[in-house]
């Protein structure tokens, strides 16, 4: 406490600065209105003191004190107050809050100050009588040398003590009641809550991105790599194709790598200037206050892309490049793919990396050819990919599935995935289009 003290002490003068100009100008009009002349080096006239408070009031209700407010409560008071998020307005439930605060700051700043400025000079006037000489008038009174001064001196400590036991117990009223006034209203902190779940949504899925790109690859590598090891001296030519595929798998992983540590690397600097990356590397811009994350998934595909490894804008893989997944896994792929024209990008996106992530599992713990069917029927789109199990079991380990299921549920489909007697099989309906 009294570590603190001489830096609350200093709160309430600046609570009693800030208050000077509107007691100043209620003296001046307080003498214009009885006809007087003002004396505005004294004014402390308890009429004017309580007339200006709702002036200040509506101060603190219209003019941005919170800031300056905040930091003198974190600085001098020592106050544990949570700074408040930056929002586009201000809500009435912030500015009544504010308005209390800092009405009360500059009533009890006031009413401190008032007394510092005249007992601290009291007190030194009678600690200053028994070496005076001669008779001292103190408050209309002669005070002689002498015995009759021991009371003006004990008064005068008195006084002192008093106004440091009131500074201190103001301080810690001020201390206490400014994280309830000056920190964030309920409303505050629900659009921080939901902006903290926005921004660990946006790295699940990012890292749901990463599992599916770079495990599918490293399944591809981990193919490729068997089979030149096998053909090496007896067929070059196919191993040769076969190291090509590694080395572009290996390229294509390292992309999507560094395009997703380049993500969260720049999330900062993207939300404050060009926009927020959404999840999966989508560029959101200059989106209008209040704008939900349905209305950011719905945001034209073409500003749903990410920045390459070159800097460039590169777009985000879709069914469309199914053609290119299925020739880079090496594997032994039977396709039936319908008219996909009509899928939303949104629900393209997300279809391809399901189908990457069933065709990774394929090669993991599969054998034999794989079954790729993808079409529209009606209002759904399609996905099913089936192959023969190899000789390990059941599957285990791995968060493939999973990340399946969490883009299923995201886009409201279905899912089924498991063991058939001839092998395993992952089945996905998505519906084109949201549903309330």
């Amino acid at each position: 406490m009294r570590r603190k003290l001489p830096r609350r002490w200093a709160c309430l003068i600046l609570g009693g600065a800030l208050l000077m100009p509107y007691m100043m100008v209620g003296v001046l009009v307080s003498a214009q209105w009885q006809g007087q002349n003002a004396n505005l080096l004294l004014p402390v006239q308890i009429g004017v003191f309580v007339a200006v408070l709702p002036v200040v009031a509506v101060t603190g209700l219209f003019l941005p004190v919170r800031g300056l407010e905040v930091n003198a409560a974190q600085g001098l008071l020592g106050a544990h107050v949570e700074t408040p998020p930056r929002q586009a307005g201000r809500s009435w439930q912030e500015r009544r809050r504010t308005a209390a605060w800092f009405t009360l700051h500059l009533a009890i700043g006031g009413l401190v100050s008032g007394c510092t400025l005249a007992i601290v000079p009291f007190t030194l006037v009678t600690l200053a009588l028994p070496v005076a000489g001669r008779a001292t008038p103190v408050l209309g009174v002669a005070v002689e040398p002498g015995w009759p001064t021991v009371p003006w001196v004990a008064g005068g400590l008195a006084l002192l003590a008093a106004l440091v036991a009131v500074a201190a117990g103001t301080g810690e009223l001020l201390a206490r009641l400014a994280p309830v006034l000056l920190g964030p209203t309920p409303a505050e902190r629900l659009a921080a809550a939901e902006e903290h779940a926005r921004t660990l949504a946006e790295r699940n899925r990012l890292a749901r991105e990463l599992h599916d790109s770079v495990g599918h690859a490293l399944s591809v590598v981990t193919l490729q790599a068997a089979a030149a090891g096998r053909v090496l001296d007896r067929d070059p030519r196919t191993a040769r194709t076969a190291l090509a595929a590694i080395e572009q798998s290996a390229r294509a992983a390292l992309e999507d790598l560094d395009h997703v540590l380049g993500l969260l690397r720049e999330e900062e600097p993207a939300t404050e200037s060009q926009g927020r990356y959404a999840p999966g590397g989508a560029v959101l811009r200059s989106l209008p206050t209040g704008a939900s994350a349905e209305g950011r998934e719905g945001c034209d595909p073409a500003e749903r892309s990410a920045p390459d490894r070159g800097g460039q804008i590169a777009p985000q893989a879709t069914l469309a490049d199914l053609d290119e997944l299925v020739a880079a896994s090496g594997a032994q792929v039977r396709q039936e793919v319908g008219d996909l024209s009509a899928v939303p990008a949104v629900v393209s996106r997300e279809a391809y990396r399901i189908v990457q992530e069933a065709l990774t599992n394929a090669i993991k713990h599969g054998r034999g050819p794989v079954h790729l069917t993808a079409a529209v029927q009606g209002d759904d789109l399609r996905l099913e990919v089936t192959n023969p199990r190899g000789g390990n079991g059941a599957r285990s380990g791995g968060r493939g599935v999973t990340g399946m299921r969490e883009r299923v549920r995201l886009l409201r489909g279905e899912l089924e995935a498991g063991p058939t007697e001839a092998g395993w099989r992952v089945s996905v309906r998505l519906p084109l289009r949201s549903s309330p």
